[in-house]
């Protein structure tokens, strides 16, 4: 299917979506992280997710439960085996980008929690200061200068947006940065 715009055309397909999603997933997921899961997908109309989600709950195929202080939406045996007709039911495209939806999700929320990006106001401007972790060990702290507020507020979302991304092209412009070369030209 190559029509990007194509959602999902029912309440049930948009359920059993849900239920594979959270059974694929297998983690606890706050009503918030599944909504934004569900319609970054963009197979998922926002109705349908709304009157779905609502269905299950009454249901019992999923629930709300308090896990470690957080209400989480846990999948429930009724919903988990709905989830097994997934494949037959729900066509290749729609389960791609659900999972994929998913997993990006979940990527971009540890990356985020990885880094730790601050504004602070200095004498004539802003600094950037970044911090990027791998596990157990500081990987790159950066300060970044910037003239304002507001430019410093663009550098620290543009750097959020992707932060291993900036720290490998950080990495490569390092590793491949020469002496700059003048021509005689230049001097004269």
């Amino acid at each position: 299917m190559d029509d990007l715009t194509a959602e999902l055309s029912s309440v049930h397909d948009v359920k059993i979506s849900i239920c594979y999603m959270l059974d694929k997933l297998n983690r606890p997921v706050t009503e918030e992280q599944l909504y934004e899961i569900a319609l970054n997908s963009e197979v998922i109309n926002y109705f349908y997710y709304v009157e779905a989600l609502e269905s299950l709950l009454k249901s019992g195929a999923v629930s709300k439960k308090n896990i470690n202080g957080t209400e989480c939406i846990v999948l429930e045996e009724k919903g988990r085996l709905s989830s097994e007709y997934y494949n037959e039911l729900i066509p290749y495209y729609f389960r791609k980008r659900i999972l994929r939806s998913a997993f990006m999700f979940f990527a971009r929320l540890r990356v985020q929690n990885d880094a730790d990006i601050s504004v602070t106001e200095v004498e004539n401007g802003c600094e950037v200061n970044l911090s990027l972790k791998d596990t157990s060990f500081e990987i790159m702290r950066l300060s970044l200068y910037a003239p304002d507020m507001e430019q410093a507020e663009v550098i620290k979302e543009k750097i959020m947006l992707n932060p291993i991304g900036f720290y490998n092209k950080v990495i490569t412009f390092a590793l491949n940065n020469e002496e700059e070369q003048f021509n005689e030209e230049d001097i004269t």
